[in-house]
């Protein structure tokens, strides 16, 4: 059975948060982004910049380095594709544990993204990625 194209992109989206969360950055970079992507992460103070998958990889492999476990859980898709592009609005809550922090073990972030895909030949993939917070909550420095 094959997917249709909308439950193809929906794919990439899931792995999107799965592979962060099992830190499977060869794969993220492989399967989820292009070669450069938009990167918008103003929300939560960061910049706004055209970055390479591989740094993107890089930052949060970094950032996630003392995290003992990530979930990310999504939903509510809205997809809207055009010819081989794709825009995608999604709900998403990220929960971060460490169990070594003393003030609270958890972390979490909770609001949306607004993904665009492009199809390059037969696979689709990231090239626009925007994090929009609405609110944070638990010891967000996980110390």
């Amino acid at each position: 059975m094959e997917f249709t194209v909308r439950e193809q992109i929906i794919e990439i989206v899931h792995k999107l948060f799965i592979y962060t969360d099992n830190q499977e950055w060869k794969k993220l970079q492989k399967e989820v982004f292009s070669e450069l992507v938009d990167f918008d992460m103003s929300s939560l103070g960061g910049e706004i910049s055209k970055k390479s998958s591989i740094d993107i990889c890089n930052e949060w492999k970094q950032g996630f380095a003392n995290i003992d476990a990530i979930n990310h859980l999504a939903g509510n898709h809205l997809v809207k594709i055009s010819n081989n592009s794709a825009e995608v609005f999604v709900y998403a809550t990220a929960t971060h544990f460490k169990e070594s922090a003393s003030k609270g073990k958890t972390r979490e972030f909770v609001g949306s993204y607004n993904l665009h895909l492009v199809k390059n030949r037969e696979f689709w993939k990231i090239d626009k990625f925007k994090y929009n917070l609405k609110y944070s909550t638990g010891n967000l420095d996980l110390k």
